[in-house]
């Protein structure tokens, strides 16, 4: 009877490590702290190509996104708000425009997508979603594409935003967990400009 409940404890406690892992997967959190993978990225427009390499000294905030989602499309104002507000202080905010179906795709198109949402820092074309699984892999165990992350000085992850929107509340109850994640990234962004 013991070797029964010793091992439905090992089970009980290698189970829940299984699904603390996959929850983990979903919000990002095996990202942070690595160090941030190129993005190899050939189309882009409002900038040369960039590199996360080139980018050290900054701090970088990069979005993946796509025309028809209405979480881009709410996280939109809160984008240019961060280009606009540190920019001159050493944010780099990069939008990735990441076509569903992968493979279908255009920079006429993304410009045109991107100039829609008012986005007018550097964009990039991730045709293939190659850059996308470099730095969000396992995209079946992840809810969402429209990723954000959050890049020190020194090239390390620091924060990732799983999907979804972020933005200030106006309002509208119903967006208390959006301008929660919109007031953590800006307080984030400030402390990682002060940082060394």
């Amino acid at each position: 009877m013991k070797a029964k409940w010793v091992t439905l404890a090992f089970l009980c406690v290698a189970g829940s490590q299984y699904i603390t892992r996959a929850a983990d997967l979903s919000r990002g959190d095996d990202r942070l702290g690595l160090v941030a993978p190129p993005l190899q990225l050939q189309h882009w427009v409002y900038s040369p190509a960039l590199e996360i390499s080139t980018l050290r000294g900054k701090v970088v905030l990069i979005r993946w996104w796509t025309e028809g989602c209405p979480f881009c499309v709410a996280t939109a104002p809160a984008l240019r708000e961060f280009d606009r507000k540190y920019a001159s202080r050493g944010l780099r905010v990069i939008g990735i425009f990441h076509p569903k179906p992968p493979g279908d795709w255009s920079v006429d198109r993304m410009r045109a997508a991107g100039a829609r949402l008012g986005l007018r820092f550097p964009l990039a074309l991730d045709a293939e979603w190659s850059a996308l699984n470099r730095w969000w892999p396992e995209l079946e165990k992840r809810c969402w594409t429209s990723v954000s992350f959050l890049v020190d000085k020194r090239g390390i992850i620091r924060y990732v935003h799983p999907g979804g929107e972020y933005h200030e509340a106006l309002q509208d109850s119903d967006h208390a967990r959006c301008d929660r994640d919109y007031k953590q990234i800006d307080h984030l962004v400030e402390r990682l400009l002060h940082e060394n």
